[in-house]
């Protein structure tokens, strides 16, 4: 399996594209695959404060309910309000248009502690 270049990668799979001082946060298609067919998606409240590897939401499929963890530190700015009638976009395109959240970062250095696309392919290898 490929993972985008463009993206840093958590160990709780999920993956963060940063643009600016934004960053949009999703769960990668490992994590897709491996839950099976999400059925529901609890997002965080627009104006929350993440702090990083905290949980910031749950993915439920037909096999697991997962917490998500948040890979950076930052304000949610926006969510995913497609995912509310349709959460089986982070099975479909869990790197585009099943994103979750976008927060303002509030630390870029964390980015740091991410993995990058080889490294995560390492990971899940």
């Amino acid at each position: 399996m490929s993972y985008p270049d463009d993206l840093r990668y958590s160990k709780e799979h999920e993956w963060v594209r940063v643009e600016g001082s934004r960053a949009t946060i999703g769960i990668t298609s490992f994590a897709a695959d491996e839950l099976g067919d999400v059925v529901f998606v609890e997002l965080p409240e627009v104006g929350a404060a993440l702090s990083q590897f905290g949980t910031f939401g749950v993915v439920e499929s037909v096999k697991a309910v997962s917490d998500l963890y948040a890979p950076v530190s930052g304000e949610v700015v926006e969510v995913n309000e497609a995912l509310r009638e349709s959460p089986e976009l982070l099975n479909a395109d869990a790197f585009g248009e099943g994103w979750i959240a976008k927060v303002e970062l509030s630390d870029t250095a964390e980015l740091d502690g991410l993995m990058d696309a080889a490294a995560y392919a390492d990971e899940t290898a």
